[in-house]
């Protein structure tokens, strides 16, 4: 098999016409050039090179070895180059799991801003509530709701914490509390509450708990299983729903959202990462973009992904 080594070397001869030249482009000494260039004649079986005055120039056989070696070396340093973009993930893929109420407000931004800056990269987005068990099944980056301030990431995983998202009353423009700022949970006990979520989904179960800090359990009129047909059913007027702020961005001209306190249910939002790919460029140009979009405002030096 011919040697890429001494391919590199005959080409650099040939370029430059002489041995002295190509040994002072490569940091090598003559000898050793000399010493390639016989030993790739001796395997090739060939007369690659012939004096012409003080210099060298190719045979017949030596151009058509030095076109072949130009096109391997061409081909070697694209192969050379892919696996550097590999090493830090410039190319590639991506896997990203999102849930529904951060599917429109951030993902956008990520898939353009990834495109845009390393479209090498191939994203692979998943809709997806749930945490796989296993490692492998888990996408590289996801995104999932805990608990205030507490989550377990997993083996090979970390959390990137995002926000701290509160949840809002969504009413009529008509109701009574539908001017104000904000509103106490123990305020809306006796209104018609529309469901917003699945019976099973962590984000029910927050707002249930801190209902039930509040002393009372709301009753459900109405069952919807997402947070937009809940909006369009408070906006026909079949009641009012509490819902996390990052849900009620965009709403119905009749529609309004009002702060809830004492007590304010919050659930809180993380990027978990696979460890071994959180150095890569994908990776860290998507956590900047999620901070970014769940920060509008400027944040201060050294608060990024904390």
């Amino acid at each position: 098999m011919l040697d890429v080594h001494r391919l590199r070397i005959f080409s650099a001869v040939v370029a430059s016409g002489s041995v002295a030249a190509a040994a002072a482009n490569l940091g090598y000494t003559p000898s050793a050039v000399s010493q390639h260039l016989t030993i790739l004649q001796r395997e090739t079986g060939l007369a690659l090179l012939e004096r012409a005055g003080r210099g060298l120039r190719p045979t017949t056989a030596g151009l058509a070895v030095a076109a072949q070696a130009e096109e391997i070396l061409a081909r070697l340093s694209d192969a050379e180059a892919v696996l550097a973009d590999l090493r830090t993930g410039r190319n590639g893929r991506l896997s990203i799991g999102y849930f529904a109420s951060v599917g429109s407000a951030w993902m956008p931004a990520v898939a353009r801003r990834v495109t845009d800056e390393l479209p090498g990269v191939r994203l692979e987005l998943q809709l997806r509530d749930d945490v796989a068990a296993a490692p492998e099944d888990r996408p590289d980056i996801q995104l999932v709701v805990g608990r205030k301030g507490t989550i377990n990431p997993g083996s090979g995983f970390d959390a990137h914490h995002l926000i701290h998202d509160a949840y809002v009353a969504v009413l009529p423009d008509t109701h009574p509390f539908a001017g104000r700022d904000e509103v106490e949970l123990a305020d809306l006990v006796g209104e018609r509450w529309v469901d917003n979520d699945f019976a099973y989904g962590l984000c029910r179960q927050n707002l249930l708990d801190t209902c039930a800090a509040a002393g009372f359990t709301p009753t459900f009129h109405v069952e919807a299983h997402d947070y937009a047909t809940a909006i369009a059913f408070v906006s026909a007027g079949i009641g009012i729903t509490v819902l996390p702020g990052l849900s009620a961005r965009q709403l119905p001209a009749n529609v309004r959202k009002v702060a809830v306190v004492r007590p304010a249910p919050v659930r809180s939002i993380y990027a978990v990462v696979r460890r071994s790919m959180a150095e890569t460029e994908p990776v860290q140009l998507v956590l900047d973009t999620l901070f970014e979009r769940s920060h509008p405002e400027p944040a201060a030096a050294g608060q990024r992904r904390r």
